[in-house]
């Protein structure tokens, strides 16, 4: 085992979890939010800094405010800068802990997919118009055994998936950049009515804390009210009250109504990862911390 995961959905004490955890185990900590990437975006995305520091001493945290706001990061950057990040901590000795709640990032980075941003091919493209799905499923074939039907069902995601095939094709990838992981994933399983009820609390303590000067902050410092917008959540809504599109009460209500969306988005990924085969140990969120770093130090040890 070279790689602890903390996973689970918006609210359900993560970050705490896996920074008392690090200073159980001298380990450091690798964000997996597609959010918290980014600089003075802090109180929207829930960076929440203070919750690194467990007993007087912060735990030592990666990926977190390495981009500009404005910026548009994705998972091929996250997967080059999660292999530098494991790289240094393991190099130091050090326990890395990939902490998060951006599915997409965590099954990139255990499944190893591979991270090169595949770029569009227009010729390949024009030479696929007008063939129809079957057509395009046979010749996706001959690049790659079709194990399931996600590749094949749209045309354009169909021809996507035999432009990236024909990338990679012509544009070997060296299988020694991979990383060697020996994961173990713990995964904090909220009852649903409990993160209800946190997600409630938190995001009125957030707006208290003064999120929405955050982002008319940010809209004052020119950034394109569009680019918060694609960021979604918190930035959609509040982007839209700033610039008068809705009302204070009207963010409020969608907003929270969102966020609860998502917490279940994340759920159904989790679970699409388990079916995917990944295994997941779940502990009770809701259970004391010293028990919840208890259980996982039992999980540790067997994987030993």
């Amino acid at each position: 085992m070279n790689l602890i995961v903390v996973l689970g959905p918006t609210a359900c004490g993560k970050t705490t979890f896996a920074a008392h955890l690090a200073r159980k185990i001298n380990g450091e900590i690798i964000s997996a939010d597609s959010r918290q990437v980014y600089k003075d975006m802090t109180i929207g995305t829930g960076k929440d800094i203070a919750d690194y520091t467990v007993d007087g001493v912060e735990v030592p945290y990666h990926l977190v405010d390495i981009c500009e706001a404005g910026e548009k990061y994705n998972v091929y950057r996250f997967q080059n800068d999660f292999a530098e990040a494991f790289k240094d901590i393991t190099s130091r000795g050090k326990m890395p802990i990939l902490c998060g709640g951006t599915g997409l990032y965590i099954e990139a980075v255990l499944k190893g997919y591979r991270h090169t941003s595949v770029p569009p091919n227009e010729e390949l493209r024009k030479s696929l118009e007008g063939k129809s799905l079957e057509e395009l499923a046979e010749i996706l074939a001959k690049y790659k055994a079709l194990h399931n039907t996600t590749d094949t069902d749209t045309i354009p995601r169909a021809i996507r998936s035999i432009e990236i095939e024909e990338y990679y094709a012509s544009h070997p990838v060296d299988d020694s950049e991979q990383l060697d992981l020996k994961p173990i994933v713990i995964g904090l399983d909220i009852e649903r009515n409990l993160r209800r009820e946190k997600i409630t609390r938190r995001l009125k303590s957030r707006l208290e804390e003064g999120m929405v000067d955050e982002v008319k902050a940010l809209l004052g410092r020119g950034i394109a009210a569009e680019d918060l917008i694609y960021y979604g959540l918190e930035y959609k809504y509040l982007t839209l009250y700033a610039t008068g599109e809705m009302s204070y009460e009207q963010m409020v209500e969608e907003l929270e109504i969102a966020i609860h969306q998502f917490a279940k988005r994340q759920m159904t990924w989790f679970r699409g990862m388990e079916k995917r085969g990944t295994h997941i140990d779940w502990i009770d969120a809701a259970k004391p911390m010293e028990e919840k770093i208890a259980m996982a130090m039992d999980l540790i040890a067997d994987k030993k």
